[in-house]
């Protein structure tokens, strides 16, 4: 899980830009190419390397945190495989 303070992961900064496109899936490796900054470049490497799925949530909405706990589809999810 990587909690943070918007819904989930974007092709850019959506606080910066306003047109930043939400990403519902993505693979590791798309995160890599793109560089998206989700969280340090190292962390990914190692969560794609020992085949952890990560989902990208916003902390700061009430109930979210048990939402993501619980399997249901919020924020971004990263995986090895596009599903």
């Amino acid at each position: 899980m990587k909690a943070t303070k918007v819904d989930g992961l974007y092709d850019s900064d959506p606080v910066v830009n306003k047109d930043a496109k939400f990403i519902k899936r993505i693979t590791y490796m798309e995160v890599l190419a793109r560089q998206l900054h989700v969280m340090d470049m190292t962390a990914i490497s190692l969560a794609m390397d020992n085949n952890l799925p990560l989902s990208v949530f916003n902390l700061k909405q009430k109930g979210n945190i048990k939402k993501v706990v619980c399997g249901e589809d919020i924020g971004t999810r990263v995986t090895s495989e596009k599903a």
